[in-house]
């Protein structure tokens, strides 16, 4: 019978969006771990560490090497517990990750599950699952982002008062509204690179002042320029189309299927739904770009603010000491508690009815489970058992993060 905590090694990914060696906390964090073999390479760029069974990039148990999947199959009532068993089946429902950017991700969305299963059905090898992808972002550092549709009087006012993209509108139109809006991100990904290329020129070209309270756009055009070229449609998308954000650590957002995003820099955790299917169409070469009747067909119109896409948290009723917050986004595959120590602090969080996975993300402390300690260290990273309590102690100052499913 498997114990209720079970340490893990992970690994990380390599994408060109990733940082670069040591300057990748998720690096770092996967290098953490007590004999693990991983080994950080200054010359790569590390872009995610997984934690979990997705069988892309699976966890395994620290101790014995065997792949975290096959430990739950043998323990399930144990480990995950009944009521999840009975509503997800064995497989962890959720995928949490941590990110270290720095450059802009492709502009991308996770098809919701009805055409998740459609493109899983007819090109396996490409979408390797029928799920869905709903994800939270939480800042560990400085995070930029573009998610979700700026509201459309924004937009509106862009494409009346600045006249280099006024070609991208439909010919007729009565009120601007969400199928003008995917008329026009339709339009505009389908233009030729000349296209593209020369509205950035002319962009780039106006005042300040042409561009009102969103300003900030002649900022950053020359910066995704730089990272990708001046012929890639996302610079449009992203700068004339949808929020920016900066968010501080510990600020989340949360973003639906078919929800359009592109994270730009930072370290974060993110969690998701069990999935790994994405329609790209920018920032990235055009051979890696996903069709655009495909991307715009799947476009839904939330959030539609910087607002509406952030999730706040809230003390977590778990917490006993009060030092624990719950991070709920709207749906059933997890959520995330997060608690953080001061020095000499301690926590006691109730026991999860369900399965999680917990990294430490700064600082070092202890964890007692079933009356056994554990020395828990940032990066260090623990399969946690349903049905336990965990206590906290840290001499110095900790945080840690947990995702979490119950049903």
């Amino acid at each position: 019978m498997a114990d209720s905590v079970i340490q893990l090694k992970c690994s990380c990914n390599s994408y060109p969006w990733g940082k670069k060696g040591k300057d990748s906390l998720a690096a770092r964090y996967c290098a953490q771990t007590p004999g693990t073999d991983f080994k950080i390479d200054n010359d790569t760029d590390y872009s995610e560490m997984w934690m979990g069974t997705y069988p892309e990039l699976p966890s395994y148990v620290l101790s014995s090497g065997e792949e975290l999947q096959k430990v739950l199959n043998a323990n399930k009532e144990k480990l995950i517990g009944k009521s999840v068993l009975s509503k997800f089946g064995t497989d962890l429902p959720f995928l949490p990750k941590i990110l270290s950017i720095k450059k802009a991700l492709p502009l991308q969305i996770h098809p919701d599950k009805q055409l998740a299963a459609q493109l899983h059905k007819k090109d396996p090898e490409k979408y390797t699952d029928d799920n869905h992808k709903p994800e939270i972002a939480v800042a560990l550092s400085k995070f930029e982002t573009f998610v979700g549709w700026k509201p459309l009087a924004d937009i509106e006012t862009l494409f009346t008062d600045v006249e280099p993209i006024k070609r991208f509108l439909p010919e007729k139109q009565a009120k601007f509204n969400n199928e003008t809006l995917k008329t026009v991100c339709h339009n505009i990904l389908g233009a030729s690179d000349e296209v593209i290329a020369e509205t950035q020129q002319q962009l780039g070209s106006l005042p300040t002042q042409a561009f009102g309270k969103q300003s900030y756009i002649l900022d950053l055009l020359p910066r995704l320029q730089q990272q990708y070229s001046k012929q890639d449609p996302g610079n449009l998308i992203a700068l004339l189309l949808m929020n920016f954000l900066v968010l501080s650590p510990g600020d989340a957002i949360f973003v639906p299927a078919d929800g359009i995003h592109a994270y730009l820099s930072g370290d974060i955790v993110e969690c998701m739904a069990r999935s790994n299917n994405v329609i790209n169409t920018g920032f990235c070469p055009r051979a890696d770009r996903d069709s655009v009747e495909l991307f715009t067909a799947a476009l839904t119109f939330s959030p539609h603010s910087g607002d509406e896409a952030m999730l706040p948290s809230t003390s977590s009723k778990k917490g006993r000491h009060g030092r624990t917050k719950l991070y709920a986004p709207p749906m059933s595959e997890f959520n995330m508690l997060v608690t953080q120590l001061d020095a000499g602090q301690q926590e006691v969080v109730d026991a999860v009815e369900g399965p999680s996975i917990m990294i430490v993300t700064s600082g070092s402390g202890s964890m007692k489970v079933d009356g056994k300690t554990h020395e828990v260290k940032e990066g260090y990273v623990f399969f946690i058992g349903q049905g336990v309590g965990v206590e906290f102690g840290s001499e110095k100052g900790m945080e840690v993060y947990r995702a979490y499913a119950e049903a």
